[in-house]
């Protein structure tokens, strides 16, 4: 959590006269830490980064909930809150008349309080889209009975919807190492749901931890990872997603932009602007591409070497003829291949995988337009600029104002 105490202090007599002058607004962090995980910790940053701007000193206060007093009329140390908020925090504060923040889409209080969160249905829509670039058409899911995961899992059957493509989903524990009978049921489901895949399957997995259970079972019963299973799974958590082989593809959050965007909001509530009528949903950074999907299921060996030369060089000058001649075929065979195996031809497969590249860039560097349109190989920025207006509805500097911090508000 995160609290604010504003006030002022007298400082010693200068040239004879005394000054004074602003307290420092004082910040208590409550955002469970202590689980290490790489979101968590995003989001402190992120709020760092708005204190630092507005001058305010953090405090780290884990049971903030158990500092404010339970009612008015004793002394109240925070003049805010930015939480993983409980029912406790909710309720101290709303007697209090504190502010609060939330940052925990799984929040006992969530109805109760303004909140910041990552748009977990457009993260979901963004798995659908990846897997589908790898030309699957058999999917399933393994997902937690959280919020976060409902939006997702929703988001993700849509976009398998309007591809009439199903998917099969089982639900699995939240946290399947809790205790050893859990690890033997969660083992049992995972088991259950693979007897239903039929391969090679698309699966979306909720948690790291169920994923690298899945790639350990995939093994024991001969599945290749990613060619029979491809997995995109988590939030990019480095420890769980890089290690072991297969390394997992996951969606990168932002979550220093929700921390900062989260004390921004905080520091309109304390300044008395009305909260919004809903959550603040921020798109997610974008993509982390890693072994688990690094393949594409396609029957046709042709057109698989064909995806994999524009893989490898979408970030020249390529078009139709050159795909065609790295595959020793005539273009308008392969064309017919890639419409018949694909529904899309070959153009729009290489402008696919650009605009791919594009958005990753946008979303995680400060690369100057035109350095990012050549290198991906749109070649000017104002050929990218088309593109994203046409395809995304939006500009490439729209696309990156969404999804990175905008510091000089």
């Amino acid at each position: 959590m995160l609290c604010i105490e504003l006030g002022f202090k007298t400082l010693p007599i200068v040239f004879g006269t005394y000054r004074a002058m602003p307290q420092p607004t004082r910040v208590a962090l409550m955002l469970d830490l202590e689980s290490a995980y790489w979101r968590h910790l995003s989001v402190f940053a992120g709020a760092h980064a708005y204190a630092a701007a507005h001058d305010w000193e953090t405090i780290i206060d884990e049971y903030a909930d158990d500092t404010l007093p339970e009612r008015r009329g004793k002394s109240v140390p925070y003049e805010g809150v930015i939480a993983r908020a409980t029912k406790k925090l909710a309720q101290r504060a709303g007697r209090l008349n504190v502010p609060v923040v939330n940052v925990w889409l799984n929040s006992p209080a969530l109805e109760q309080l303004p909140g910041v969160f990552p748009d977990m249905t457009a993260v979901g829509q963004m798995r659908a889209e990846h897997l589908l670039s790898r030309g699957l058409t058999r999917f399933a899911a393994l997902v937690a009975n959280t919020v976060a995961q409902k939006q997702e899992i929703k988001g993700f059957r849509n976009v398998l919807a309007k591809e009439s493509y199903k998917c099969v989903v089982a639900k699995v524990p939240l946290s399947p190492s809790s205790s050893l009978a859990q690890w033997r049921k969660s083992e049992q489901i995972i088991a259950a749901a693979m007897e239903e895949w039929e391969t090679p399957v698309g699966v979306y997995i909720g948690g790291q931890d169920i994923a690298r259970l899945v790639a350990q079972m995939c093994r024991r019963r001969g599945l290749r990872v990613p060619e029979d299973v491809a997995i995109i799974s988590g939030y990019n958590e480095p420890a769980l997603c890089e290690k072991p082989s297969p390394s997992l593809t996951s969606v990168e959050l932002g979550g220093e932009r929700i921390g900062y965007e989260a004390a921004r909001l905080l520091d309109d509530l304390m300044h008395g602007k009305t909260p919004p009528g809903g959550p603040i949903l921020l798109p997610p950074q974008g993509l982390v591409v890693r072994e688990s999907t690094a393949f594409y299921a396609v029957d046709d060996e042709v057109v698989a070497a064909a995806l994999t030369f524009i893989a490898s060089n979408c970030h020249r000058s390529i078009g139709a003829d050159d795909v065609a001649m790295a595959v020793s075929m005539e273009t308008r065979t392969l064309q017919r291949r890639f419409r018949k195996v694909l529904d899309r031809p070959i153009a729009t497969e290489i402008r696919r995988v650009r605009i791919e590249r594009a958005k990753r860039e946008l979303a995680q560097s400060d690369r100057p337009m035109g350095e990012i349109a050549h290198d991906v190989g749109f070649g000017e920025s104002m050929r990218m600029y088309e593109v994203f207006r046409r395809e995304l509805g939006v500009t490439p500097t729209q696309y990156r104002q969404q999804r990175q911090l905008e510091k000089a508000k």
